[in-house]
């Protein structure tokens, strides 16, 4: 069983910067591709970011390319999402999710995830 905490969430300003945290625990992190996905008010969840297990492939939303980073720390067991040139419409829970294997974009090929972390992005 994996436990995924975020971090890092606030309120900034459009074209500001926050960068998440998400710390995993209970299994063999370096085995997993994590990923970033995030859910507004009223709006399904949707993808943003994915690593895999190694680090050296990712994979970003359409929405998010060129402005947000994912990257992992496999000794620390920590994946974070650096975000810049944050927009008004990047306002969501920002949630974290792990699944054993090959690098995945869907909410059904998750097998754990985190709580979330509230991003606000005032205009």
């Amino acid at each position: 069983q994996v436990q995924l905490i975020e971090s890092g969430g606030g309120l900034v300003q459009a074209g500001g910067s926050l960068r998440l945290s998400c710390a995993a625990s209970g299994g063999t992190f370096s085995g997993y591709a994590m990923d970033w996905f995030r859910q507004a008010p009223g709006k399904e969840r949707e993808f943003v970011a994915a690593i895999n297990w190694t680090g050296k492939r990712t994979i970003y939303a359409n929405s998010v390319q060129g402005r947000f980073t994912i990257s992992r720390d496999n000794a620390k067991n920590t994946v974070s999402l650096q975000m810049n040139s944050l927009k008004p419409e990047d306002t969501a829970v920002y949630y974290c999710a792990a699944n054993w294997g090959g690098i995945a974009t869907t909410t059904g090929a998750m097998e754990y995830w985190g709580k979330g972390t509230l991003v606000t992005v005032s205009s």
